[in-house]
């Protein structure tokens, strides 16, 4: 387990991607906003990795309120094309202090000619899952150093 993260009963992971619907600073601030305000309501914590492109998320918390999230975001207009990438058991939560951690797109490596062409389509999920664990310990490092 890393160190800092929390264990869960039930717990799940979803990841999923999007294409932002008319990308702005305003528009990101209001997701966030909204992740944040119903994620700590819920208890739900996860990580939201964006930039004009691209959305990537990773939610985690028990089934029931992970697959209620994701349900409300799959309705929301501020992006298209969602796509489920994964969905699993885990053990543990790799955000378990951030109700929504944005990372601007640094913790991606595909380029957006990669992702034009559809290159989460052909990713293991190892692949799409490492990018979460990556950002995971860059932020609990950076918290250690501070």
């Amino acid at each position: 387990m890393l160190k800092g993260a929390r264990a869960i009963s039930d717990p799940i992971q979803i990841i999923h991607s999007s294409q932002p619907f008319g990308y702005a600073a305003h528009s990101l601030g209001g997701i966030l906003l909204d992740a944040r305000r119903c994620n700590t309501r819920n208890d739900i914590t996860g990580a939201l990795v964006c930039r004009h492109d691209i959305y990537l998320q990773l939610l985690e918390r028990p089934a029931d309120k992970v697959q209620a999230a994701y349900e409300r975001i799959l309705r929301d207009d501020r992006h298209i094309d969602m796509t489920k990438l994964m969905s699993e058991p885990v053990t543990e939560r790799l955000f378990a202090d951030w109700a929504m951690l944005h990372d601007p797109a640094k913790s991606v490596a595909w380029s957006e000619a990669d992702i034009s062409e559809a290159v989460l389509d052909r990713a293991t999920h190892a692949e799409v899952k490492s990018v979460f664990e990556k950002l995971a310990v860059k932020v609990r490092d950076a918290a250690l150093s501070a």
